[in-house]
């Protein structure tokens, strides 16, 4: 993998971005290209470069030094694309086979080039089509549990996690998801974005004391716990599934924070995808819920047994300690996650694709109840049936 810089940033097309792999000798000269726009979110631009008669393609993948989905009156480094390409290349140092190729990097053009991965399909599509991935579950708690390990203080020497945490400085992205995800649906913000008919239940949560206090200390959890690098933003379109295969993509959000981040935004994500399914559907989102936690604290226990620094692995109760905390915080990080999508900035399809409209509200007013119960009482969680239980009961 190359890391270089150019003279000046300049926005790709479609025609530069296929001459820039060109220039990279990705391709060669003599290759006839074809290259499409296909970035459909809501921080950059995505090429597919492919040639036809090699049968081989690429990713291309561009920062714009703005939020898409708002538009230039919000401005963003970039950053984000050395950290992106930066933290894969850390990934696949543990887990190779659950995270995209870095081919090539530029700091200054903004521009990552990827494995191409449209053999896959993104796990939230397939999830609201009715695929299953019965491999999804477990792949995901696989790359938490190895990820979060080997970047935490538990592994790392102080000294090189001192150096990682300044490395992976992250403000512009941090601020959204404090925005975003902790801040803004717990109040009456221009951001927010719902249907007139979610108005009495938002301003429901407006005026709990207690949820805005909750959720207030999880963003404190957020903002200070610099306990590993995460992904953080680690939902169902972060992911490329297929019956056998699983790669986590887009880690722009990456940082040093809390370990159950994570583990949290993915639950909730199965979570919104099981309240767009009937009753009798939901039997595999359960699955996934209690596999992502039961395999991430295999994974994460059998590598602290292996490679804890001494201070940890000699001290009783050290890692059930960490595990029950993860836990507990990411019940808290998944209700936050549910709230968010479903009345704050960026909605997920899984509820807003969801026919007849009345429908569509009444799953999206359960969201709202679930959340804000995670929030409330997840340090009564000890294990994943439990959250399933809740949703169960509420739903």
């Amino acid at each position: 993998m190359t890391v270089t810089k150019t003279a000046v940033y300049e926005t790709l097309t479609e025609s530069s971005a296929a001459a820039l792999a060109v220039r990279l000798g990705l391709f060669s000269s003599k290759s006839t290209l074809t290259c499409r726009e296909i970035g459909d979110g809501n921080l950059n631009l995505v090429f597919h470069v492919y040639d036809k008669e090699q049968q081989k393609g690429l990713i291309i993948k561009q920062a714009v030094p703005y939020a898409k989905v708002v538009g230039e009156s919000w401005p963003l480094s970039l950053d984000r694309a050395r950290i992106e390409s930066s933290a894969l290349i850390r990934q696949a140092e543990h887990v190779p086979h659950l995270v995209p190729r870095v081919y090539y990097s530029d700091t200054e053009l903004a521009v990552t080039v990827l494995e191409d991965l449209s053999h896959l399909e993104i796990a939230r599509k397939g999830l609201i089509a009715g695929n299953d991935y019965p491999n999804l579950s477990r792949d995901i708690g696989e790359f938490l549990g190895n990820t979060l390990f080997y970047s935490s203080d538990y592994a790392l020497d102080p000294h090189i996690k001192e150096r990682l945490v300044k490395q992976f400085e992250n403000p512009d992205l941090c601020d959204i998801t404090e925005n975003l995800v902790f801040t803004d649906p717990f109040f009456d913000h221009e951001t927010n974005d719902f249907e007139e008919e979610l108005r009495d239940e938002a301003e429901t949560i407006w005026a709990d004391d207690e949820l805005k206090r909750e959720a207030a200390k999880l963003k404190n959890r957020f903002l200070t716990s610099a306990e590993t690098l995460i992904h953080g933003d680690l939902h169902t379109g972060s992911i490329f599934a297929g019956e056998k295969e699983t790669k986590v993509i887009d880690p722009e959000f990456a940082f040093f924070g809390p370990i159950g981040f994570d583990i949290g935004q993915f639950i909730a994500n199965l979570l919104l995808n099981a309240l767009a399914r009937e009753d009798a559907e939901r039997a595999p989102l359960y699955t996934h819920v209690e596999t992502v936690w039961d395999t991430f604290s295999r994974t994460f226990s059998d590598a602290w047994k292996k490679d804890a620094r001494s201070a940890y692995r000699n001290t009783h109760g050290s890692l059930e300690e960490t595990l029950k905390k993860a836990f507990e915080d990411a019940a808290g990080f998944a209700g936050c996650e549910m709230i968010r999508r479903t009345i704050g900035l960026s909605h997920v399809a899984d509820l807003d694709t969801i026919v007849p409209f009345a429908r569509r509200i009444s799953q999206k007013k359960l969201a709202l109840a679930i959340g804000s119960r995670l929030i409330k009482k997840r340090a009564d969680f000890r294990s994943p049936q439990d959250i399933i239980n809740t949703f169960k009961e509420l739903a």
